[in-house]
């Protein structure tokens, strides 16, 4: 049949990757130590020590937990693993830094499960579009454990990338 429609992107073998399967599942929390400081300003060893005795922290049973502090005060490390001690029995990951850094640290951290032998010699896209913001970080971690096993990176769609990378 002369006039039948041929998929090319179905034919090209192209192996589409979506980022998005990398994102985390479980529930995102940002811990703010801001809460607890002294008119907002200063932190008080007896008083923040005593706060926390109070959290109920089962609240954070398998959840990612960002610690952090918004408010511009100076805060002293212990602090800061004072909290991930208490989180860690009940948290899935406790990161310090903001939401975004701690997506982008659970992404690597997933994607470094991925084992880029299996797709020896693929030609692969990374899908860009979605409908959840991907942080840059997983991109170049995706490209960096990629590139040593495909055949080429694409980025974008398979009906119109942007080239990457191409064995030689």
């Amino acid at each position: 049949m002369p006039d039948a429609i041929v998929n090319k992107v179905a034919e090209s073998g192209l192996i589409t990757f979506d980022l998005e399967d990398f994102y985390p599942k479980e529930e995102i929390i940002v811990f703010d130590l801001k809460e607890y400081l002294f008119m907002g300003l200063v932190l008080k060893e007896k008083d923040f020590r005593a706060a926390l005795q109070n959290i109920q922290w089962q609240q954070y049973q398998n959840k990612n937990i960002a610690l952090t502090c918004t408010a511009d005060a100076i805060i002293p490390m212990w602090a800061y693993m004072l909290v991930a001690s208490y989180l860690e029995p009940f948290a899935n990951a406790v990161v310090f830094g903001n939401r975004d850094t701690l997506i982008a640290t659970l992404m690597i951290k997933n994607l470094s499960k991925l084992n880029g032998e299996e797709l020896a010699e693929k030609r692969v896209v990374i899908k860009g579009c979605g409908d959840v913001q991907i942080p840059e970080a997983a991109y170049v971690e995706i490209t960096n454990k990629l590139r040593p096993y495909v055949k080429s990176i694409m980025y974008g769609e398979p009906c119109s990338t942007v080239p990457i990378y191409k064995k030689k």
